[in-house]
């Protein structure tokens, strides 16, 4: 399991963030845009030393960049003075790689942090990448585009639910699920819209095919986080944690993740692009 959690953070790290800042639009965030490598890079290759001071620094190294990019909510949060669904969503993505980089050099330094088991801190590091990041993003790009109530839902469930997750770590099981049930809703209805009102007939062949991998892919990818969760607060038989690793973490990160914002950058081009 944990060769395969590895590969999928050196995805986040190195293409999923990167390539998330450029759909985020702001002339203050050019800067961590371009300096984002030399922070990547070191934390990347921490993953694949043994736990120890080393790995511990390059964690570290990685951290920072994290910090740097979580100061740019506040002052954007000062900048737009707007409470608005798609501004809560860029401000959650902005923030989260900063949780996962905590619980990165912790691990790294083989520290229980808060208490936590090893095996947690690892996995909470896709998980901020990913459900943080990548989705709050995603479903901040949904709102942006699409003026319907449920794109204002779930550009507002998508960082609550993740936030409850987080705080489920700290109370209990029940409180986990309570924050799946959310996020899955919200990752739902990402799906949903993208699927019917992001994916229209004038796109290309190629961005159209990412957007509906990516829109099915939660389908099948927020039910096993369900199913999880569920058994988790219930005892009910559920997936083990190598089993979600294979097809819950994978599956969002290549067939989610890396497909939307690939879809979302053609988007983007394609709007460029003088008629």
């Amino acid at each position: 399991m944990s060769v395969l959690v590895d590969l999928i953070v050196t995805l986040g790290m190195l293409v999923i963030v990167p390539a998330g800042l450029r759909l985020m639009a702001g002339a203050e965030l050019t800067a961590i845009r371009r300096l984002w490598p030399l922070f990547a890079v070191p934390g990347a290759v921490c993953l694949w030393l043994p736990r120890g001071a080393l790995a511990a620094t390059l964690a570290s190294c990685y951290a920072l960049g994290t910090v740097v990019l979580a100061l740019h909510a506040p002052r954007r949060l000062l900048r737009t003075r707007s409470p608005a669904p798609t501004e809560i969503a860029v401000l959650t993505a902005l923030v989260s790689p900063s949780i996962a980089a905590l619980a990165l050099v912790a691990e790294r330094l083989g520290h229980r942090l808060f208490g936590f088991g090893l095996d947690i801190l690892a996995l909470t590091v896709p998980h901020f990448h990913f459900a943080g990041f990548a989705a709050a993003l995603v479903a901040g790009l949904v709102c942006r585009t699409v003026d319907r109530p449920a794109a204002r839902f779930a550009a507002l469930s998508v960082p609550l639910g993740t936030l409850l997750v987080l705080l489920g770590y700290f109370l209990n099981d029940w409180a986990e699920l309570a924050g799946a049930l959310v996020l899955t809703a919200g990752m739902w209805a990402v799906a949903l819209l993208t699927w019917r009102d992001v994916t229209p007939r004038g796109h290309e062949r190629p961005t159209r095919a990412l957007l509906t991998v990516s829109a099915a892919v939660l389908v099948a990818t927020m039910l096993l986080a369900l199913s999880w969760a569920l058994g988790e607060a219930t005892g009910l038989p559920h997936p083990n944690l190598t089993w979600m690793t294979a097809t819950h973490g994978l599956g969002n990160a290549l067939g989610f993740a890396l497909c939307s914002v690939l879809a979302w950058r053609r988007l983007e081009e394609t709007k460029e692009t003088p008629a």
